[in-house]
């Protein structure tokens, strides 16, 4: 497949650059800085943007069979950035007719676990409430998303690690796995990856976890 990666030289963008190439896809990159991307190879083209033009993302995602985007706010201020960049996608995207999207978001912008416990739902809140700009963000995202023409799926995860790929993780579409508290960043761009064809995730939410 072709696929075009963005927010590739974050921490689940390389993974999902990387794990793409492994397995013999075509991949282009698109970053503000190449040199920050550690990945090479003979299937990978590295494209250079500003991220926020949807005129000048057009023939990064032209003839492509989805887009992945790592992109996510840093820090606790989120500003906006997340769902400004994901308009200029999804709007580079709909000008050439590409429709399969996938997006990471947060697991508490979905709903809360079946069955969860009164230490989740009080972690959740407190978290929830130190990084309430980042999920307003997130949340933002995924209704334009909502509105948009794209085949799209938002990717909730928990608590994000960096460690490596176990391919073993829990996946609720359209809801959040119970006591789901981690997941390695090379695991959510093999859930990302996994997903491309899967038809019951397209446009819906999916939580997933360990």
């Amino acid at each position: 497949m072709k696929l075009t990666v963005f927010g590739a030289t974050g921490g689940t963008g390389r993974e999902l650059v990387r794990q793409a190439l492994d397995a013999g896809h075509e991949v282009t990159a698109v970053v503000r800085d190449p040199a920050r991307l550690p990945v090479s190879g003979s299937r990978l083209e590295v494209v250079r943007s500003g991220l926020d033009d949807p005129e000048e993302l057009r023939a990064a995602v032209r003839g492509r069979y989805a887009v992945l985007s790592g992109l996510g706010p840093r820090g606790r201020k989120a500003d906006g950035v997340t769902a400004r960049l994901t308009r200029a996608i999804t709007g580079a995207m709909e000008a050439e007719g590409v429709r399969r999207l996938l997006v990471v978001s947060a697991s508490p912008v979905g709903p809360a676990p079946e069955g969860d416990g009164p230490l989740d739902r009080a972690v959740r809140g407190i978290v929830s409430a130190v990084l309430k700009d980042v999920y307003a963000d997130l949340r933002e995202m995924e209704a334009d998303l909502a509105r948009s023409d794209t085949d799209w799926t938002c990717v909730r995860p928990p608590r994000l690690q960096d460690k490596p790929l176990t391919g073993r993780y829990r996946t609720v579409v359209g809801g959040t796995p119970v006591k789901g508290r981690f997941l390695a960043r090379a695991d959510v761009a093999h859930a990302m990856l996994s997903m491309i064809d899967a038809k019951e995730t397209v446009r819906q939410g999916v939580g997933v976890a360990y």
